[in-house]
């Protein structure tokens, strides 16, 4: 049997994006939107108590699941949502995630923190915010192809 174990971590990244809050909170909730920069949903339900589901991953390489469940929403403000990542049938961490928008004098700042619990060195925080950093970036992108 292999050794159990559980690393439990909280990341916070901020970003200051130039769009409105409004916009920003758009490429979350329109599917769309966000599918330019985060993998396409499967299923995709924007609201509370709503599901975000999606399976892929490289060619001839390993399945992820992500499913995630809407805990929160406040329009143009607030997106908090749970989720777990699995690769194959093993379960790699579960988190919970708040992403919050606020208006700035250049736009908008995101504030996106992630409280995670990594199971059995399948996953590492430090690799999930680097995941993270690299979609926000995708993020940002997005937004100034408008």
């Amino acid at each position: 049997m292999n050794e159990r174990s559980v690393k439990y971590s909280t990341f916070v990244i901020e970003r200051n994006y130039n769009a409105s809050p409004e916009r920003v909170f758009s490429v979350w909730s329109d599917p769309s939107a966000k599918a330019r920069w985060f993998p396409k949903a499967d299923e995709f339900d924007f609201r509370v108590g709503g599901r975000e589901f999606n399976r892929g991953g490289p060619p001839n390489g390993p399945i992820y699941t992500f499913d995630a469940f809407y805990q929160e929403i406040v329009q143009d403000s607030r997106i908090v949502y749970t989720y777990t990542l699995d690769q194959g049938e093993t379960r790699m961490s579960v988190s919970v995630t708040t992403v919050e928008i606020e208006r700035s004098d250049n736009g908008t700042k995101l504030t996106y923190t992630e409280q995670g619990a990594y199971f059995d060195g399948h996953d590492m925080p430090e690799q999930r915010e680097q995941g993270t950093t690299f979609m926000l970036d995708k993020l940002d992108l997005e937004l100034q192809n408008e």
